[in-house]
Formats: structure tokens, C-alpha cells, sequence
């Protein structure tokens, strides 16, 4: 049974409502050692989508991540443009460290010819980057295979849901590059998953060795409709999904993509963020 956001918070406070006065005594001085296993019990990371903030810059990103505790974050041009010097590009890294932050990843880049899949791999290589978002042209797929055996890049094709024709859900991106280079597959974006009508939880499953990244995200509808909204208001069934990231045991970084009010998100982020973390830790 789907476990809802009221339901979650309703039997975490009814949890603690049930423990003695001794038990508060203890609860109050939380076990290190407890605290460190809850926490490296979850395999994967958190981080964020630069996309997120498209309408902010880098200061008031790596400002809102650090006072979120979010310490990952996929790079976009709009905060490391294409044509950056070598010296732009140490000075952006030396301002995420400041603040915690690492960029991991660059994207979603999208790519139409094979100049702009070599200017995509030469920038996530001066970067210092080896995982790319991008979203090629299926004919140019034999052309990125060429490329990840040369730079030794995982390379995550990010899917759109209804809104684009080019891989729409997990089962397209996996069907487009189950025969290539193994580096090669998808940026599970689940809202956009659900959107086209499919089932986030059971794709990850069945997918899960070619999903690199994953936007989490949440949606008011498993169709075209289908809105961003916070996590844990909408469609999809995040315990089920934090469950299922653990069996499958996911590595890689859950970046939150927030696509709701982006021109002042930041109570929204804030929500997402919380929920999704105190999922994690339960």
C-alpha cells in the first residue's frame, strides 16, 4: 500500500507519542554509531539539477545547497558556459568547494550533429567531469558509442516524457541502447517517466544497470497533464521508490529537478528536499 505524505509524518509522530519518559531521555542523546549506519544504509547520493536554478546564478545556487546540505550538483552552461577558460573553470570548482558543493556531472546538453557531441565530450573533459546528461539524435547513438570507448564517459541520455518525441520514457532510452557501449544509458527522470504513463518504480527496476543519474521529481498526473509539484504531493510513490533504489543498490546521485514556481522555488526545494531526505533516513 502506498504510504502517503500525511500517513508518513502521522505515524512518525505517533511513533514518538508511544515512547516513555525514560525513552525521550534517551531519544534525546541519539547514538552516533546508530545515526552513521542509518545514514550510509542508502547507497546513492543527493544532490541537485542545475536547472533547478536557470533563473539564478551561481552564488545564490551553491548558497541554497549548502544551506540545504546538498553537497552534489550536475553543472549547466548557464553557471559554466561552453567556451570557459581553463582558469573560469578552476575558479567555478574553487566556488563550489567553498560552499561543499561538487559538480559531478554537466547537462542535459542537447546534441544535433557531431561537432556538437565532440564540443560536449571536449567540455565535460576540461570539466574535470566523466558522466554526461545528453540528449542526442537517435542516428548520432553509433557516433556517441564512438566517443565513450575514447573518453571512458558514462554518458546519460535524459528522457522527456510526452512532450518531446525523442526518448519519452525508460523503456525507449533502454530499447535505443541496450546493444551499445555498457558506459552508455539514460538520466532516470521519473516525473517525465510517469507522465508518459509509465511505472517509475518498476523501470528502475528493470533498468537500473543503465541508469547513471536520476531527477526526482514529482507530478500531479501519469500523463501529458501531468504538472511539477513537490515531492511527495503528487503521483509518485517515493517510499516504494527509496526502497527500490536500495535493492537495487543505485550508486550514482537523485538530483532534484524542481520545475515548480522556478522563478521563486525556494520553498518548494526546501519541502522537496526535506521530505526526500527524511525518507531516506526512516
Amino acid at each position: 500500500m502506498k504510504q502517503t505524505r500525511r500517513t508518513f509524518f502521522k505515524q512518525g509522530i505517533a511513533g514518538a507519542m508511544l515512547l516513555g519518559a525514560g525513552s525521550w531521555a534517551a531519544a534525546a542523546t541519539p547514538d552516533p554509531v546508530k545515526i552513521k549506519a542509518a545514514k550510509t544504509a542508502n547507497p546513492f547520493r543527493l544532490g541537485m539539477a542545475g536547472f533547478t536554478f536557470v533563473n539564478f546564478d551561481l552564488d545564490t545556487t551553491l548558497k541554497t545547497l549548502e544551506r540545504l546540505d546538498v553537497h552534489y550538483l550536475c553543472i549547466k552552461d548557464f553557471h559554466l558556459p561552453f567556451k570557459s577558460t581553463d582558469e573560469e573553470i578552476r575558479a567555478f570548482h574553487a566556488k563550489c568547494a567553498e560552499h561543499g558543493v561538487t559538480g559531478y556531472g554537466v547537462g542535459p546538453i542537447y546534441m544535433k550533429s557531431e561537432k556538437e557531441i565532440d564540443e560536449g565530450f571536449e567540455y565535460a573533459k576540461r570539466v574535470g567531469v566523466k558522466l554526461i546528461v545528453g540528449v542526442p539524435n537517435y542516428e548520432l547513438l553509433p557516433y556517441v558509442d564512438k566517443k565513450v570507448k575514447e573518453y571512458d564517459f558514462h554518458y546519460a541520455i535524459h528522457l522527456h516524457g510526452p512532450d518531446i518525441a525523442t526518448y519519452p520514457d525508460a523503456t525507449d532510452v533502454w530499447e535505443h541502447t541496450k546493444d551499445l557501449d555498457p558506459r552508455i544509458g539514460m538520466c532516470f527522470d521519473i516525473g517525465h517517466d510517469l507522465r508518459n504513463n509509465c511505472d517509475p518504480v518498476a523501470d528502475l527496476q528493470k533498468y537500473h544497470t543503465r541508469i547513471f543519474d536520476i531527477h526526482i521529481k514529482d507530478v500531479t498526473d501519469n500523463s501529458k497533464a501531468g504538472q511539477g509539484i513537490e515531492i511527495g504531493r503528487g503521483k509518485i510513490d517515493f517510499p516504494a521508490l527509496v526502497q527500490m533504489l536500495r535493492e537495487v543498490n543505485y550508486t550514482g546521485v537523485c538530483g532534484l529537478e524542481y520545475e515548480k514556481d522556478m522563478k521563486d522555488p525556494f520553498l518548494g526545494i526546501a519541502e522537496s528536499i526535506g521530505y526526500f531526505k527524511a525518507l531516506c533516513d526512516a
